[in-house]
C-alpha cells in the first residue's frame, strides 16, 4: 500500500504479506532507495525492483518498509523522521522489533550506514550497497552485523567508500562481511536482491 504520514509529510511504500498470520510478528526490511528515486511519487520505489526481487526468491515472508526521501534532500537530512515514521510502522503492523533490517543502495548505502550509526540499537543487521560514510564513527556498529556489496568498477561511488567503512570496522573487531563484484560497476542492486543468500544472512541475526 503506499500511504503518507500527515505528521512527517513522508510518502513510503509498505509491503506486507499475503496471509498474514494471527499472532505472529514478521521481520521487516527497511530499504533506502537511490538518488532518483526521490520525490513524492511512491511509484518510483517500486522501480528500484527490490520489493518484487525479494518475494520472489524467499518464501520467507517480510515485511518491507521503504520511506521516499523529499526531492533535493539526503537520507542524513532526514533520520529523525525516519525513525519516528519507523516506530510508527512497528506500532501498527505485526513487526518482530527484535528482527529489523536496514538495507540501502547507493546514496540509500550512505544513508544505511548513517542511520545505523544514529541508532545501531534499532537494527539486527545492516546491509549498505555502494555506499559509504564516516569511518571514524564505525566503531558505533561493533556490535551490529554488516554485510557491505560494491562493485569494483563502480565509477559513481568509488570502492574505497566501502573498503574504509569495512577496515574501520574490522580495526573495531566489528561483525563485518563483504562481497565485492570483480567485474560490476555502480549498477549491483538486482544482482544483491536476487542473492537468496542475503535473506538468510538477515534471518540469522536477531537483537538479543
Amino acid at each position: 500500500m503506499d500511504q503518507i504520514n500527515d505528521k512527517l509529510k513522508l510518502h513510503y511504500f509498505l509491503s506486507l504479506p499475503n496471509n498474514i498470520e494471527n499472532n505472529r510478528d514478521y521481520p521487516l526490511i527497511v530499504f533506502l532507495h537511490g538518488v532518483n528515486q526521490r520525490g513524492n511519487d511512491t511509484k518510483l520505489l517500486k522501480s528500484s525492483g527490490f520489493p518484487r526481487s525479494l518475494h520472489n526468491i524467499t518464501e520467507t515472508p517480510f515485511i518491507i518498509f521503504s520511506p521516499q526521501c523529499p526531492a533535493g534532500l539526503f537520507w542524513n537530512m532526514i533520520t529523525d523522521a525516519i525513525k519516528a515514521l519507523l516506530d510508527e510502522i512497528i506500532s501498527k503492523n505485526p513487526v518482530d522489533p527484535k528482527r529489523v533490517y536496514l538495507i540501502g543502495a547507493s546514496m540509500g548505502g550512505y544513508g544505511a550506514w548513517d542511520l545505523a550509526i544514529k541508532f545501531p540499537e534499532r537494527f539486527a543487521a545492516v546491509v549498505p550497497i555502494c555506499g559509504g560514510w564516516a569511518p571514524e564513527q564505525a566503531y558505533i556498529l561493533k556490535n551490529v552485523p554488516v554485510w557491505a556489496f560494491h562493485g569494483a568498477e563502480d565509477d559513481i561511488v568509488p570502492l574505497k567508500e566501502t573498503l574504509n567503512m569495512v577496515e574501520a570496522l574490522k580495526k573495531h573487531g566489528g561483525k563485518v562481511e563483504l562481497t565485492v563484484y570483480p567485474d560490476a560497476g555502480h549498477d549491483i542492486g538486482t544482482i544483491t536482491y536476487n542473492n537468496p543468500l542475503l535473506y538468510e544472512w538477515l534471518l540469522r541475526h536477531k537483537i538479543m
